[in-house]
């Protein structure tokens, strides 16, 4: 299993960011790896212009899924 966030990875926050704007659950885009184990993260609304970016630990985010698992 791997447990290395690959850029464009859709990922989730796993805590709230108040000084940030941002809360547990919303969803962002892994847009740049700025050292191992921390990413830039972009947050975008519906419309697709972000209100957001915020550079964030892998602790911090939940990658999302859209495929079941593989095994082996």
């Amino acid at each position: 299993m791997r447990n290395e966030v690959e850029l464009l990875e859709v990922v989730a926050l796993t805590e709230d960011l108040p000084a940030q704007g941002l809360r547990r659950g919303q969803v962002g885009t892994v847009v740049e790896k700025l050292e191992p184990g921390v990413y830039e993260v972009e947050f975008s609304g519906n419309d697709g212009c972000a209100y957001a970016m915020a550079a964030l630990r892998a602790d911090q985010l939940m990658v999302l899924r859209h495929e079941p698992a593989r095994e082996g």
